[in-house]
């Protein structure tokens, strides 16, 4: 009675092909049960030992995704054995596929978003840590949209077909977000390549400031006026800007008159205290000092220093300091600073009788 049960047949299949589709199934599960709480958990313990995140997200990609897929295509394979209808085979091909792809994108998100993080988010500011986890979603996103295609394709279904059809649509749609893909793309320049960061000092056309925010439309600089300045990312990447928060020696070109009729051994002295001067001011790195040339009213000598770091304020203190001590040093030698006079020689015209 027991063999007449087992080689009954339900909807083309023998009992006993389910019994072995079931079984087969089970102790799949089983099997994969055991890997994961033995040895997959005997690796885990061990991986949490390690600095690494390598093998955590390598485990958590394999108990989460891996595993799944493996028992997805055991059952697949098993219950395709079957004798069925072409259209329930269709529809068993369709889940599968839908589940797999399911998979595969989580694993794919997965494992991209952990080389970002060590990548970008490894040993970088709070704030710029920020920005590239608000990407994450975006680049989830395309992945979606790139595995949903593939399965599609998959499906016997006309990608081409599809796109062509969404064509009028998709211009119209493309024309009123333009504008937003350009600023994307350039928060995304600005985020890899780095020409400027929060608290950089830079100028770009006309105006100039501190950046005080990078968005993911636009930028924001906080003007030497006190108002915020707000700039598309697609203008700022487009423009040349100069950027002194990258600066780490400023150079300085200083002239300095003198009177013509300064002695010459002191002319030769002038070059001498003003390098002992720059020298002796911390910050400042001294270059040169020479008498350059013969002006309309003065002899002119050039200077030529360089200030350490970015620091605004501290270059004018630098710059206050050597002026200062330059005025105290000629005043000491009475050397006379020139300033533009005009001398008008008058001749006496004798009246002939």
């Amino acid at each position: 009675m027991f063999n007449n049960f087992i080689n009954s047949t339900f909807w083309g299949n023998t009992v006993l092909s389910y019994l072995i589709l079931i079984g087969v199934v089970a102790v799949s599960i089983i099997l994969l049960k055991i890997i994961e709480r033995t040895i997959l958990k005997r690796i885990k313990i061990k991986a949490e030992k390690t600095q690494s995140q390598f093998d955590d997200t390598l485990i958590t990609g394999i108990e989460k995704y891996v595993l799944p897929l493996l028992l997805i295509g055991i059952a697949y394979i098993m219950i395709i054995q079957l004798n069925m209808t072409s259209s329930i085979r269709r529809i068993i091909e369709v889940i599968a596929m839908i589940l797999a792809t399911y998979y595969l994108i989580r694993l794919c998100s997965l494992l991209i978003s952990y080389y970002i993080e060590i990548r970008w988010l490894r040993n970088e500011d709070p704030l710029k840590s920020n920005r590239v986890k608000a990407i994450l979603p975006i680049i989830n996103i395309v992945i979606w949209m790139i595995g949903i295609i593939v399965l599609l394709d998959n499906l016997g279904l006309k990608i081409s077909a599809i796109i062509t059809g969404l064509g009028i649509g998709g211009i119209a749609v493309a024309i009123g977000v333009q504008a937003i893909v350009k600023d994307l793309f350039g928060y995304f320049v600005i985020l890899f390549d780095k020409p400027f960061e929060v608290d950089d000092y830079i100028i770009i056309d006309k105006m100039q400031g501190n950046i005080s925010k990078i968005g993911i439309k636009s930028t924001r600089i906080k003007s030497l006026g006190g108002e915020e300045l707000i700039i598309s990312n697609s203008d700022l990447t487009n423009s040349r800007l100069q950027n002194y928060g990258k600066m780490e020696l400023r150079r300085i070109s200083m002239h300095i008159g003198i009177v013509y009729n300064t002695p010459f051994e002191q002319l030769k002295e002038i070059p001498v205290f003003i390098e002992e001067i720059i020298k002796n001011i911390d910050g400042s790195l001294f270059d040169r000092a020479h008498f350059s040339s013969y002006g309309d009213f003065s002899l002119i000598f050039e200077i030529v220093y360089k200030v350490v770091g970015n620091d605004y304020n501290q270059f004018m203190n630098i710059q206050q300091e050597i002026n200062l001590k330059i005025g105290e040093e000629f005043a000491k030698r009475n050397i006379q600073f020139a300033y533009p006079t005009q001398v008008v020689n008058l001749n006496q015209i004798e009246k002939h009788a």
